[in-house]
Formats: C-alpha cells, sequence, structure tokens
C-alpha cells in the first residue's frame, strides 16, 4: 500500500517536501536549495545544538551575553570627554548635554522594574535580543541627531534599552549557572562592565579625533549589530524562556505597582539630579521626593493585595536579599561620588592638567575590572560574605585616605587610594550577585536583577550629587569657588570624602549579615 499523500501516478507529487519525505531535501517548493534551507539557519541551528550539548553549555551563554555588554557600554567615558565638542557643534551647552548621562539613569530606574518581570513573564532571551536591537536604534538616531533634542530624546532611549539587556542578562546568567558556580560568571561580567568604558576610551579617543564623534557610534551600531547575531546564533532557544508559577502572565501582572515602584525610584532620581541646582529644600525637590515617598507607599500596599506582586513580599524578610542591595547602594554611593570628586580634586586642588588626572584615574576601572574575576573564583573557596565585607571594607578605606589628603600627599597614596576604590567594587559585586540570586525563584530572575540594577543606578546618583554639593558648599561658604589650588581648597573635599567613608561603613555593617551561598554538591552546569 502506498504512504499517504503519494500518488505513483504523479510524478509531480515525488520529491515534494509537503508530500514526499524524500523531498524535504529539496525544500518546500521541491527545488534544490529552497528557502527553507538558509544556510544562516542551518548554521544557528548546528551552533546552538553543539553549544546545548557542551560540558561548557552555561559559558557559552555568558561569552554571547558579554559580547553584547561589551558593545553597549564602552561609549560611556569617552562620549563625556567629547561632550564639549559635541555642544559646540549642536550649538548649546555643556550643561545642557549634562543630561545626556542623566536622562538614561532616570530612563533606566523608570524601565528597570516593569523590564525585569517583563522578562521572566515573556522571557529573557527575547528580552535581551529586543533590548540589543533597540541599542542599535539610539546609537543611529544619536549619531544621526541634529539638535540637543534629538540627541537627549536618543540617549534616554538607550537607557531603556540598558534597562532591558541589563536585567535580562542577569536573568540569564543566574538561569544556566548553578547558585554554586555563579558567582564566578559575575566576575567575568563585572570584568566585562568595568573595563569596558576603558577599552572605550583607548579606541573611542582616536576614532573622535579621526573622524569626529558621530563616528564613535557608527562603530557602536557596527560593534552592537555583530553582537546581536552572536547572542542570536549562540544562544539558545530553550534557554531564557519564561519560567512561570502557577497563576502569572502578563496579564495578571501587577501593573499598578509595578508603575508604582518605577515612579517613585523615577522622583526619588530626578530630585537628586536636580538637587544641586534648585536646592534641596526647593519646592521642586520637595515635591519630587513626596511623589516617591507617595508611589513607594502605593507599592508596598499592593504588595500583600494582588496574587502576583512584582516583589513577592516575603523576600524583604530574607538577610540575603536586602543585605545586598544595601552594600550595592552604599558601594556605588562612595564609589562613584570618589569617581566624580576625584577629577575636581586633582585639577583644583593639586593644579593637574585634565592629562595627567586621566592617567591617574585609569587605576580605579582597571583595578575594579581585572579584580573582579579573582574575586569570583576567590569567592569559591572562602565565602560570599567575607568577600562582600572585604570589598566594603576596601571601599572604606579609600574614602578614608582620600578625606586625609592634603598639601603634602603623595601621588603614590592617592593612587593606592583609587586602586583600593576598585578592588572594593571588583571584591564585592560578584559576591552581592551571587547571593542574591540564591535567595529567589527562578521566575523572579528578572525582578531580582531590576532590584540590584536599580540599587546601583540610586547609589550611583546619590553618591555623585551629594559629594560634590558638599563640597561646592564649603567652597561656596570659604570663598574659595574659582579659586586657584591651594591647601584651603583641599580642605573643602576632606568632609565630602568622609561622608563617602561612612556610608561606605554601612555598607561594612550590611555586609556583615550575609550568609555564605550553600556549596555541598558539586556545581552543575545549569541552575536550578
Amino acid at each position: 500500500m502506498s504512504e499517504p499523500g503519494l500518488d505513483r501516478e504523479d510524478p509531480e507529487g515525488l520529491l515534494n517536501a509537503r508530500t514526499d519525505p524524500g523531498g524535504v531535501a529539496f525544500g518546500t517548493l521541491g527545488t534544490e536549495a529552497g528557502s527553507d534551507l538558509n544556510w544562516f539557519l542551518l548554521l544557528r541551528e548546528r551552533l546552538q545544538v553543539r553549544a546545548a550539548s557542551s560540558s561548557r553549555h552555561s559559558w557559552w551563554v555568558l561569552w554571547a551575553l558579554l559580547a553584547g555588554l561589551l558593545a553597549l557600554n564602552f561609549t560611556f567615558t569617552v562620549f563625556i570627554v567629547a561632550l564639549p565638542s559635541v555642544a559646540g557643534q549642536l550649538h548649546t551647552s555643556v550643561t545642557v548635554l549634562s543630561w545626556t548621562m542623566v536622562g538614561p539613569l532616570l530612563a533606566y530606574g523608570l524601565a528597570a522594574p516593569i523590564l525585569g518581570r517583563v522578562g521572566d513573564l515573556w522571557g529573557h532571551r527575547r528580552l535581551y535580543l529586543v533590548g540589543l536591537s533597540s541599542a542599535v536604534a539610539s546609537a543611529a538616531l544619536t549619531a544621526l541627531s541634529l539638535n540637543a533634542g534629538w540627541l537627549l530624546a536618543a540617549r534616554t532611549l538607550d537607557g531603556v534599552q540598558g534597562a532591558a539587556t541589563g536585567t535580562a542578562s542577569g536573568a540569564l546568567i543566574a538561569l544556566v549557572f548553578s547558585s554554586e558556580t555563579r558567582v564566578k560568571a559575575m566576575g567575568w561580567w563585572s570584568l566585562v562592565g568595568a573595563g569596558g568604558p576603558v577599552i572605550g576610551v583607548s579606541l573611542g579617543a582616536p576614532i573622535i579625533a579621526a573622524w569626529g564623534w558621530r563616528a564613535l557610534f557608527w562603530v557602536q551600531c557596527g560593534l552592537i549589530g555583530l553582537a546581536l547575531v552572536v547572542v542570536w546564533l549562540v544562544l539558545p532557544r530553550s534557554v531564557g524562556h519564561a519560567v512561570r508559577h502557577e497563576g502569572a502572565s502578563l496579564r495578571s501582572m501587577d501593573w499598578l505597582g509595578s508603575w508604582a515602584l518605577s515612579g517613585a525610584v523615577l522622583c526619588v532620581m530626578l530630585g537628586l539630579s536636580i538637587g544641586p541646582s534648585q536646592g534641596w529644600t526647593s519646592a521642586p525637590v520637595l515635591g519630587l521626593y513626596g511623589a516617591g515617598v507617595a508611589l513607594g507607599a502605593v507599592f508596598v500596599r499592593r504588595l500583600g493585595r494582588v496574587a502576583n506582586p512584582l516583589i513577592p513580599p516575603e523576600y524583604f524578610s530574607r538577610r540575603n536579599f536586602v543585605m545586598p542591595l544595601l552594600v550595592r547602594a552604599s558601594a556605588t554611593f562612595a564609589y562613584f561620588g570618589g569617581f566624580f570628586l576625584f577629577p575636581l580634586l586633582m585639577e583644583r586642588g593639586y593644579g593637574y592638567s585634565i592629562a595627567h588626572v586621566g592617567a591617574i584615574a585609569v587605576a580605579r576601572p582597571i583595578v575594579f575590572a581585572l579584580s573582579s574575576p579573582v574575586a569570583g573564583y576567590a569567592a569559591m573557596r572562602i565565602g560570599e560574605r567575607v568577600s562582600t565585607i572585604a570589598g566594603a571594607l576596601f571601599l572604606t578605606l579609600s574614602l578614608s585616605l582620600f578625606a586625609l589628603v592634603g598639601a603634602g600627599t603623595s601621588p603614590l597614596s592617592i593612587i593606592v587610594a583609587l586602586a583600593l576604590s576598585g578592588l572594593g567594587m571588583g571584591v564585592a559585586m560578584p559576591s552581592t550577585s551571587s547571593v542574591m540570586a540564591n535567595e529567589v525563584r527562578a521566575s523572579e530572575f528578572g525582578v531580582m536583577s531590576a532590584a540590584q540594577m536599580i540599587a546601583v543606578q540610586v547609589g550611583e546618583v546619590a553618591g555623585i550629587e551629594v559629594l560634590e554639593t558638599i563640597q561646592q558648599a564649603l567652597a561656596r561658604r570659604h570663598g574659595l569657588l574659582g579659586a586657584p589650588s591651594g591647601p584651603a581648597l583641599l580642605e573643602t573635599f576632606r568632609p565630602a570624602f568622609l561622608v563617602g567613608a561612612i556610608v561606605a561603613g554601612a555598607g561594612v555593617l550590611a555586609a556583615l549579615f550575609v550568609t555564605d551561598v550553600p556549596r555541598g554538591s558539586k556545581a552543575g552546569s545549569t541552575a536550578r
């Protein structure tokens, strides 16, 4: 009996993929090399099968994600350097263009809570690919900017895609690595996160010098596009699929609570951003803080009243969820506050040139980047608790050394303080990510990643604005604004660095309550 669908009297049916199994090799149209045998799709299938069957499958995923991260963050630092040139071309001021730094941070804080949850429910691989695609668009729009408004809109879009790629990548790493080995992966993640901007300065500065600042973003378009292809080819479609608990879906998501948390973060960050210029007790700033508190109260109220809250309320009673967030917020407050004050200290306090300051400042991110993977492997032996405490202590010591600077301080002492700051971040960050991921269900990895990113963003903005305000207020009080370098001006930096040291010390106290990730069995290659 002939097989169904095959008619020996009808030679047209032979070798037809729709009716003859043997015709699959000739494509759906029955012609050799049919469109369904696209070589690119075949390459993807082979790579994904090989990656999924490899004993190092989780590392394939990590390297693909790191390619995206490097392409995304290498323009950050070098673009700040180029702002005066950009302002001249777009007929605006550097003050206006400073919002190209603030805008993305605000957009990130607004989008992260929502996109973190969307990734949990929709799939982190999808969200990461959408984020990379949006990054290509934001880079192209930046390169094509005709005025300041256009440029600010393009960079703000970049903050939204940063929330998508940031939360999705953190969740993907947590998914493919076991709780025992996750800290190693986060060490490599921190290496690229901290080292990318340094590479950007090295490669981006010559590009800007030769072809202008727009060329920098056209190059970034190409790099992100290449990273997008790598991720699409290598990252198996089975990775990062939604892992939902019962009853969870995009439709049942607590949208009111999500927008309330996003709005609260936005109001707090915007209040911190305009506080120095508007006055910390001005009506706009106090109004933003009041709105932030009100929206935060709405979010907290929703936690116990809805079936699927944005963050399960029981997590807030777990010290390995709460304490790492406090460590991250305090660490970034101290790190970025010191990061912003350092150039002012060296230029206005000691009379160093911009070139000399840049050459010295690079010690901080380089130590941050190089120490992160080493710290990740070390935490496997000494535990996340010791690593987190050590990192917070290094940061506290760094800011304390800066608080002691004076006219007789040697450049070597300043370099040591910078290196300790980078070492503190490099040692603490991988471990805080690891212990938090171990506290949540796989279905909440996206929200967990978003919570980490929000703590970092709020700490970063608060550290920069608060420490700058303290130093500027003291300089103004003593009539030293615009004064030449000298011992009196150096004194205005000490209280600001001391506040940074106190906040970093609070991170040490929080780190004392962190507990290690259990390692009772051999680490596997997949998450629980």
